[in-house]
C-alpha cells in the first residue's frame, strides 16, 4: 500500500512539472467540477424503475419536490458554457497567431469533442439491436436509449457554439440574454406557442458562453462577478417565488414546464449566478491547484472529460441491468435501484450506489478513453494543448521534466 501511495505521489509530481507555468489551472478546475457536478446530479435524480418486467424513468424530484434545491448544487452546465467560450476564444486567438487557418483550428476541435461518440453510438446499437431480437420491452429500450444519448444534445449544442467562436467572441451576452428574455415572454406571458422555446437552446447557452469570450478579453473581474452572483441569483429566485417558473433546474418527468429542456429565463440567469461564483473562485482555484495531487486528480477528469460525460449513464445502466439479473436470487427490486423514488429511504439507498456507479464508470473510461485520447493512453504519450502547446507527462519511470523541456510545439 505505501508503494501505491508512493507511485501516485510520484505521478502528480510529475503532471505538476510537465504543466507549463502559464496555464490557468483554475479553468481546468471549473472544468472538471462542471463535468463531475453534472455526472453527480444525473446519478441523484436518474431512477429506473422495475415494473412487470420493464424498467421506466423515474426521478425523486417527482416524488420528493422539497427536493429541488439538489438540482441547484449539480446543475452546472454553465460552467462548462463559460469555460468552454473562455477556451475557444483564447485558443482561435492563438491559432490565427500561429497561421493555422479557421478550417485546421475547427477540425482539431471538434475531433477532441465526436472521437468517443462513435464508441457509445456504436456499443449501443449493438445493445438496441441485441435487446430488440431477445424481445425486450420497447418501452424499456426507449427509456435505456433516451438515457445514454441524452449527453448527445448537449454536445451538438457546445460544438455549434465552439464553431461561431469567431462570430460570437464579441458579442456582449445582454443580446443572447435579451433574446432568452424575449421567448420566455411571448411563451409564457402571451400564450406563445411552445416550440418558440427552442430558440432558447441557442440563444440560452450562448450567454455563458459570451460570458466566457468577455473573460477572455479582460472584461470580467471580482467586481462583475459579484454582480453575476447576486443579480443572477436573486433573478432566479424571484421567477421561481413570483413568476411560476419551476424550482429544479433540471427537468423532472411529468412535469409540464422543464427549466432546460428547452433553457427558461430562470435556467439561464441561475446560470449566471453560478458563472458569477466561478469567477470569484478562480484565485482560491489557482492557489488549490498548485499543489500536485489536486491537479494531477484535475487533469485526469479533464483529459477524460468527454468520456466521463458520454459514460456516465451507461455506467449506472450497467449496474441497474446487473442488479435487475441479480433480483432473481435476491427475492425482490434492489432498494435505490430499481425502486420508486418517493422517500428518504430511497435518497439513502441511492447515496450508497454511488461509489458502484463509480467503479462502473471507471471501466468504461478505461475502455473507451482512448477514442478522446486519439488512440493515445493516458498520460503515457499524450497531451495538453493550449495555444499550440502540449504538455507530455510519462507515467514510465524517469525524472520528471523540467517545465521548458515538457513544453514541445505542435
Amino acid at each position: 500500500m505505501p508503494d501505491i501511495v508512493e507511485s501516485a505521489r510520484g505521478l502528480a509530481r510529475r503532471a505538476d512539472a510537465a504543466t507549463p507555468p502559464e496555464r490557468d489551472r483554475a479553468v481546468d478546475a471549473l472544468r472538471a467540477f462542471a463535468i463531475l457536478g453534472v455526472v453527480l446530479g444525473h446519478w441523484l435524480v436518474t431512477a429506473l424503475v422495475a415494473e412487470g418486467g420493464r424498467l421506466r424513468a423515474s426521478s425523486p424530484l417527482s416524488h420528493m419536490p422539497w427536493l429541488a434545491p439538489v438540482s441547484w448544487a449539480f446543475q452546472t452546465l454553465a460552467v462548462f458554457f463559460l469555460v468552454g467560450g473562455h477556451v475557444a476564444t483564447r485558443g482561435y486567438a492563438s491559432a490565427r497567431a500561429r497561421g493555422t487557418t479557421y478550417g485546421q483550428w475547427l477540425a482539431a476541435r471538434l475531433a477532441r469533442l465526436f472521437r468517443p461518440v462513435a464508441a457509445v453510438l456504436g456499443l449501443w446499437t449493438v445493445a438496441a439491436a441485441c435487446m430488440i431480437a431477445s424481445g425486450t420491452d420497447l418501452g424499456t429500450i426507449r427509456a435505456l436509449l433516451k438515457l445514454a444519448l441524452s449527453p448527445l444534445w448537449f454536445l451538438l449544442v457546445f460544438a455549434a457554439l465552439t464553431a461561431l467562436t469567431p462570430l460570437v467572441a464579441r458579442l456582449n451576452p445582454l443580446w443572447p440574454f435579451a433574446v432568452v428574455l424575449h421567448v420566455d415572454l411571448v411563451r409564457f406571458g402571451l400564450g406563445g406557442p411552445a416550440w418558440l422555446g427552442w430558440v432558447n437552446v441557442a440563444a440560452g447557452w450562448l450567454v455563458p458562453f459570451t460570458l466566457g469570450a468577455a473573460w477572455t478579453r479582460g472584461e470580467l473581474g471580482r467586481r462583475a462577478g459579484w454582480v453575476l452572483l447576486v443579480g443572477g441569483a436573486g433573478a432566479a429566485a424571484g421567477l421561481v417565488a413570483w413568476a411560476g417558473y419551476p424550482a429544479s433546474m433540471v427537468g423532472v418527468p411529468g412535469a409540464a414546464v422543464s427549466n432546460l429542456n428547452p433553457p427558461t429565463l430562470a435556467a439561464v440567469t441561475f446560470g449566471l449566478a453560478q458563472c458569477g461564483l466561478a469567477l470569484l473562485l478562480r484565485e482560491p482555484l489557482r492557489r488549490a491547484m498548485a499543489r500536485p495531487t489536486a491537479w494531477a486528480s484535475v487533469a485526469l477528469v479533464n483529459l477524460s472529460a468527454m468520456t466521463v460525460f458520454l459514460w456516465h449513464q451507461t455506467a449506472l445502466m450497467a449496474v441497474t441491468a446487473t442488479g435487475l439479473a441479480a433480483t432473481r436470487w435476491s427475492g425482490g427490486p434492489l432498494p435505490g435501484l430499481h425502486t420508486v423514488p418517493d422517500g428518504l429511504g430511497w435518497v439513502a439507498a441511492r447515496l450508497a450506489w454511488l461509489p458502484v456507479f463509480a467503479l462502473a464508470l471507471a471501466v468504461c473510461w478505461g475502455a473507451f478513453q482512448s477514442f478522446e485520447r486519439g488512440g493515445r493512453g493516458f498520460l503515457e504519450r499524450g497531451a495538453y494543448r493550449r495555444g499550440g502547446s502540449r504538455v507530455v507527462v510519462r507515467v514510465h519511470g524517469g525524472r520528471a521534466p523540467a517545465r521548458e523541456g515538457a513544453v514541445r510545439r505542435a
